[in-house]
């Protein structure tokens, strides 16, 4: 990347392919404890001339990774070099690798002086196999600025990168968050940025639909037919079929697709059908939800254990594999997602398992949206209040005396309120 220059800051850009070749770097200081671990990673075989290294550089030696030879600069050392980088703290020795490197019509890198080499190292970035490499007419913090600035765009999706020739048809299973688009993970935004297909569901991020390609097809999974059951098996077909005709499909799914989210079944579907899957974690809503709303799951000396459970069954029912007597006997903090229309009967069920009635509940809806509500309750008044407040399902039950802590500050400004409590005033 270059703007105007003088024709003698031209650089042609070009990829060296070093696999098994040999790198000639003389000096073992700063810059080339800087240059190495790139070109070991990059296949070549690099051999350092120096009276002495520093200590990560020896250590590469100790594991045979870097051929040392101890002693300074002689000429003949470039003899079976494909590139070179002088780079000692002696103008007179770079000079003389660099006209060495000339003589033998091998591109040469000299670290204290650009207008003598035949090389310039560019401000280079990596991320999902694509190779960023930035000139700036010989002003580095420049070219580093705008290397920056393009590996921050890939990783978050904002530039897209699109695969072509080794693009492969496949499934990601990706966990959105607890609503607000701006708590997906980088990894998640660069999946949907890359995606043929998006199959999403209604707990999901959907505000970042807007953001997606015109060509992306969009496969709302909470209008497919047939119930519960049915649909869960239509959206496993929808991966698989889009998988098998080439198509990177991504499955978008509210929170992480393993907390309540069924996705270790659309997981195993997708591997009975040999279609390639894979999973990238969300921010599950059992723990954001709380934290924005100010409470922390576990506080040290009030709670120093966390449980999440799903509460979409009712105590007692028959397939339900809560034990909630057990969960009655616990102290600290009990999480319910999927719980609003149960919550009488779960607060029923848990004062009876031997929790306080005067335990603090908050229910949050839709948390971390536009549309968050809150309510505050102990068990023994939570179904109550929900009641009056209206509260609705998607919602978060956060039982447990960290809801007390949460009131003894404003998250807004910092300050202390007052002392915990075990009861919160509704």
């Amino acid at each position: 990347m270059s703007g105007d220059r003088h024709i003698d800051d031209a650089v042609y850009p070009v990829g060296l392919r070093l696999q098994g070749r040999r790198v000639v770097v003389v000096g073992g200081g700063q810059v080339a404890q800087r240059r190495v671990p790139a070109l070991l990673a990059a296949g070549a075989q690099v051999r350092v001339v120096s009276p002495w290294l520093r200590p990560a550089l020896e250590g590469l030696v100790s594991t045979r990774e870097l051929d040392w030879v101890e002693r300074g600069y002689h000429s003949g050392d470039l003899a079976d070099a494909w590139y070179a980088l002088a780079a000692t703290d002696d103008a007179e020795t770079n000079a003389a690798v660099a006209s060495e490197a000339e003589h033998r019509r091998i591109f040469c890198v000299r670290a204290d002086d650009a207008s003598g080499s035949t090389a310039w190292t560019p401000a280079s970035g990596r991320h999902g196999g694509i190779s960023i490499a930035v000139h700036a007419q010989r002003d580095p913090r420049r070219a580093a600025h705008v290397r920056d600035e393009v590996v921050k765009g890939l990783r978050t999706g904002d530039l897209a990168a699109p695969r072509h020739r080794t693009r492969e048809g496949g499934v990601v299973l990706v966990g959105g968050g607890p609503g607000d688009p701006e708590l997906i993970t980088l990894a998640g935004r660069r999946a949907l940025a890359e995606a043929d297909v998006v199959v999403v569901d209604r707990l999901a991020p959907t505000a970042l639909l807007d953001e997606l390609a015109g060509h992306v097809e969009i496969v709302d999974a909470t209008k497919l037919p047939r119930g519960r059951a049915a649909a869960q098996d239509e959206i496993n077909r929808v991966l698989v079929e889009g998988a098998r005709a080439g198509k990177l499909v991504v499955r978008l799914k509210g929170g992480d697709p393993y907390v309540f989210g069924r996705g270790f079944e659309e997981l195993i579907a997708c591997a009975e059908a040999g279609v390639p899957c894979r999973v990238v974690p969300g921010v599950t809503s059992a723990i954001a939800v709380p934290a924005l709303a100010g409470v922390p799951v576990t506080h040290r000396g009030v709670a120093h254990e966390l449980v999440v459970v799903s509460g979409h069954l009712p105590p007692g029912h028959a397939a339900s594999l809560v034990d909630w007597s057990a969960l009655g006997r616990l102290r600290g903090t009990i999480v319910v997602l999927m719980g609003v229309d149960t919550l009488p009967a779960i607060a029923a069920a848990l004062i009876a398992g031997g929790r306080p009635a005067n335990t603090p509940v908050a229910v949050v809806q839709s948390g971390t949206t536009t549309g968050e509500r809150r309510a505050l309750a102990t068990l023994c008044t939570a179904a109550s209040v929900v009641a009056a407040e209206r509260i609705t399902a998607p919602a978060t039950v956060i039982i447990g005396d960290v809801v007390a802590v949460a009131g003894t500050v404003d998250v807004s400004t910092g300050t202390s309120n007052s002392p915990p409590s075990a009861t919160i005033p509704v």
